[in-house]
């Protein structure tokens, strides 16, 4: 990758949030935060469900799971819910399992990080968009990296329910790595990292101010 930050406009585009099962999470989530979640929306390029939830004028939260009633795609599942550890984490509660960025001009982003961030789909649903996905579906960086994307979709377009996002940080046991990497997608400072210890794994947090004071989304 170049030394240089890509021209690129980028912003946070949305939180993901990973359960087992779409409806028991959807009664977790809307407890914690006090909303209503509306109208199941399908995925059939990635063989996943989801809810969505406007947490700002350009931001939403996604509340994902595998669809038992797709057809798995013919390659990993976006945000790791074919591997392992992240079955074995949502399995056991719902979980902030990675974020997604977005930018104006993906196949020029792509092109400038050599291919960093996977490969590019292109999706049909919710609406169409074109989108990155690690070569092994797993986030990059335990998630802390976002999974890029294209879209014409207006988070305005969603109801807006009080609930608005504030900031995000995670711990890594190198936060410089991290930091760089954000910086080259044209996210720096997006994400607030600190230091772990070696071997400790990757933690992350995202504060969302509700009606009902500000809750924490955990990974």
């Amino acid at each position: 990758m170049s030394n240089t930050i890509l021209s690129t406009s980028s912003h946070l585009h949305r939180l993901v949030i990973g359960t087992h099962q779409l409806a028991r999470g959807k009664v977790w989530l809307e407890k914690f935060l006090n909303v209503k979640l509306h109208a199941v929306v399908p995925s059939d390029d990635m063989g996943t469900h989801s809810y969505y939830l406007r947490i700002g004028e350009t931001t939403s939260l996604e509340l994902i799971a595998v669809n038992p009633q797709s057809r798995a795609p013919n390659y990993p599942r976006w945000f790791g819910l074919d591997t392992e550890d992240v079955i074995e984490r949502i399995s056991q509660r719902p979980r902030l399992i990675g974020w997604v960025g977005r930018t104006n001009s993906l196949a020029a982003l792509h092109e400038r990080t050599g291919e960093l961030l996977g490969d590019l789909h292109e999706i049909s649903a919710p609406t169409p968009c074109l989108m990155t996905s690690p070569h092994d579906g797993y986030p990059l960086e335990g998630g802390l990296i976002p999974q890029m994307l294209q879209t014409n979709f207006s988070t305005a377009a969603l109801p807006d329910q009080g609930v608005r996002f504030t900031w995000m940080e995670a711990a890594h046991p190198n936060p410089a790595k991290v930091e760089y990497l954000l910086s080259e997608l044209g996210l720096a400072k997006t994400l607030v990292l600190t230091s772990s210890p070696p071997y400790a794994g990757m933690t992350m947090c995202a504060y969302v101010d509700t009606p009902n004071g500000v809750k924490t989304l955990m990974s």
